[in-house]
């Protein structure tokens, strides 16, 4: 707004330079923003049907593999000579359906409860580290 002000006055050059502003911005902000519409993304030939999905989790559910990271499950079965697709594709698939965790049981503690300093007369409390006394 400042920069019309200014600009019958001074050259635009001049008018940005005052105000710091691009004159890049100036002329952009003139043209209205173009709305494209974005195309949707093609599948790639490569991407796995369904079908393969549906497998590649029934592999990753399977009970031996259950407490594996899915870099070794993906090695055990290329060992057995089973290739079904690369390990992100696993973790995409895996992610798709809301199941990238933590595979194996985890035991779970409870937070630890800091010892806290409480004086309500002095000489109450005695501590090398005042840091701690409030």
């Amino acid at each position: 707004m400042a920069l019309v002000e200014l600009e019958p006055n001074l050259s635009l050059k001049r008018a940005c330079a005052l105000l710091g502003r691009p004159r890049a911005t100036h002329y952009r902000s003139l043209q209205p923003p173009k709305d494209i519409p974005r195309q949707p993304r093609t599948s790639p030939p490569n991407a796995l049907t369904p079908a393969e999905r549906e497998q590649v989790l029934a592999v990753l559910r399977a009970p031996q593999h259950c407490d594996l990271a899915v870099a070794q499950v993906w090695a055990r079965e290329l060992d057995e000579g089973r290739y079904y697709c690369s390990i992100s594709s696993m973790y995409r698939i895996l992610r798709a359906t809301g199941e990238v965790n933590e595979r194996r049981s985890q035991a779970t503690h409870p937070a630890k409860v800091k010892p806290e300093l409480v004086a309500t007369k002095a000489n109450m409390v005695w501590s090398w580290d005042i840091t701690k006394l409030r």
